[in-house]
């Protein structure tokens, strides 16, 4: 079954109770039991419910794995991953992540003795030397946010097998529409549904994808055991983005295409992060393992100054400035002060991350009044 036939159809049938075509939303807390541990496979909603079920059948066909198992957001998916491990482990990630992630595994994991690493995972040969006997986990976004560098995901996942070492792909910014990472040998993939999978910015949604049903069942013992569970309408409207997520995010992918264009080319802007660009250091790896480049793109500008970077972000009426992304509407924000505000300033600088920078959220406007609406907020700098 080819992509645009699996949103629609994979893991979805006509409800047994009454034929309904669409996955109803079963918004109960408990079912009815013949008796006492005798049921149909359904008892208390934290444990199970049938639209929830049917979003995970959905999710783990497009990601080509063996399980999804879903949660209350994108973080609740990820502290999951997290609960994995015990103190002592160390968790090597790319060093440029979104700083919820950041603040997940500084703030709030590693006084449990959880510690992690965060280093350029650009040549992946580099991971072999900051491997030890703890490691237990190397975290990878690809592209990453807000600097949409790339991570070969082949050639980390060959080298942490080597070392018997789980890997985990958040695939937010690309969704499997763009890249397949179990594919590529990851052992998990994390979205944040909230983003392109729900793609109309009106849900708040986590999930994990594997590739073996040892890590499914220890995953959803965390979903029960610690409730971080999305609820039936959160995840009917997941359901419902999903159908059309190809159709978005092609359109999406087309217009950063020449937004991205008209940005490098713009006097008043430094630099321009998209791996769409042949010299782009991470172009030849993303053509390998993505269907298109995404529609995420950053600049900053030349005067790099938060004052400067206000002045575009006040300015705009199409872009809604605005936290989050992969919504049908185009957003755009200032990841220093909003998305990765929590990543201290010497730390975001080391990877580019600059007063200025400016990161946007394609959506499928048409693609002339988004760059008449940018080339506008940038004539009053």
């Amino acid at each position: 079954m080819k992509f645009g036939t699996k949103v629609i159809h994979a893991g979805v049938h006509p409800d047994s109770a009454t034929g309904a075509v669409m996955t109803p939303i079963y918004q109960t807390s408990t079912y009815a039991q013949k008796e006492p541990g005798k049921h149909n496979g359904f008892e208390y909603a934290r444990t199970q419910n049938p639209t929830r079920s049917v979003l995970e059948a959905n999710l783990a066909a497009l990601e080509n794995g063996k399980a999804a198992i879903c949660f209350s957001s994108g973080l609740a998916a990820m502290d999951a991953i997290i609960k994995l491990f015990k103190s002592g482990d160390e968790i090597i990630s790319v060093n440029d992540l979104y700083g919820g992630s950041y603040r997940l595994l500084t703030k709030v994991y590693a006084p449990f003795g959880i510690k992690s690493k965060f280093i350029d995972l650009s040549n992946a040969a580099d991971l072999e030397k900051h491997i030890t006997n703890s490691t237990k986990l190397v975290w990878i976004e690809t592209p990453t946010n807000p600097m949409l560098n790339i991570v070969d995901i082949n050639a980390i996942c060959a080298i942490a097998k080597k070392h018997n070492i789980l890997v985990c792909v958040d695939n937010t910014f690309a969704s499997p529409y763009l890249q397949k990472p179990i594919d590529l040998g990851a052992d998990m993939v994390l979205h944040s549904a909230t983003k392109y999978l729900g793609g109309h910015s009106d849900v708040v949604h986590g999930a994990v994808v594997v590739n073996s049903q040892e890590l499914a069942d220890r995953l959803f013992f965390i979903q029960n055991a610690v409730g971080a569970v999305p609820g039936p309408q959160d995840c009917f409207l997941v359901l419902r983005g999903i159908k059309t997520l190809h159709l978005r995010v092609e359109r999406a992918c087309k217009n950063a295409k020449k937004i991205a264009k008209m940005l490098e080319a713009h006097p008043k802007v430094n630099r321009v992060n998209y791996p769409g660009f042949k010299e782009h250091p991470g172009h030849k790896i993303a053509k390998v393992q993505m269907r298109d480049f995404g529609a995420m793109v950053s600049f900053d500008l030349k005067k790099d100054t938060f004052e400067d970077a206000k002045k575009v972000l006040s300015n705009t009426k199409v872009f809604t400035l605005a936290e989050s992304l992969g919504g049908v509407e185009s957003l755009i924000g200032h990841p220093a002060s909003m998305t990765h505000g929590s990543i201290p300033r010497k730390e975001r600088l080391k990877v580019g991350l600059t007063d200025s920078l400016i990161r946007l959220s394609i959506g499928v406007e048409d693609v002339d009044d988004l760059v008449n609406d940018l080339e506008e907020a940038l004539a009053n700098l």
